[in-house]
C-alpha cells in the first residue's frame, strides 16, 4: 500500500464514537444506564462516565492500546519502530491516567475491542461494574 493511501487511511482513524465504543453505549442504554461521553475534565478523557458513582469506562482499540491478543499485538510492517513507540507511549500515558483517576476517588473499567463480541459476557462485566460499591480489578 503506497504511504499516502496508510497516511489517509490513519488520518480518518476516530477517538470518539467508534463501533467499539457504540457497542458498549448501546448496551448501557437498553439496560436502562444513563451516562455522560467524553469528561475533558477528568484525566484520560474517558469514554463514558457515571457522574454520581464516580465510575468510568475506557473502551480500547486492541492494536492502538497495546493489549494483549492476536490484534494488539501485531506488529506493523511498515515503519515498525515509530508504531512500537507510539503503543508504548499510549500504555504509559494511560497508566498515568488511570493513577490520577484514583486518586480523585474514581472506579475505571477498561473494555477491550476484543471482548465486545460476546454480548452476554459483555453485560454481566458492565452490570458487575455498575453496583454500587463494586471496585474493578481487570485486566
Amino acid at each position: 500500500m503506497p504511504s499516502e493511501q496508510r497516511s489517509q487511511i490513519m488520518r480518518s482513524v476516530k477517538s470518539r464514537n467508534t463501533k467499539p465504543e457504540l457497542i458498549v453505549r448501546r448496551l448501557l442504554h437498553r439496560l436502562g444506564y444513563r451516562y455522560r461521553l467524553h469528561r475533558a475534565d477528568l484525566p484520560g478523557n474517558p469514554d463514558i462516565v457515571f457522574t454520581s458513582r464516580k465510575k468510568v469506562i475506557f473502551v480500547h482499540g486492541c492494536f492502538w492500546h497495546g493489549h494483549s491478543c492476536k490484534r494488539g499485538n501485531r506488529v506493523p510492517k511498515s515503519n515498525a519502530d515509530y508504531w512500537q513507540a507510539k503503543i508504548k507511549r499510549n500504555i504509559e500515558r494511560f497508566s498515568r491516567q488511570l493513577t490520577e483517576l484514583a486518586e480523585a476517588g474514581w472506579t475505571e473499567l477498561t473494555l477491550w475491542e476484543c471482548e465486545l463480541k460476546d454480548e452476554d459476557s459483555l453485560e454481566r462485566i458492565l452490570k458487575n461494574f455498575l453496583r454500587e460499591g463494586h471496585q474493578s480489578k481487570r485486566a
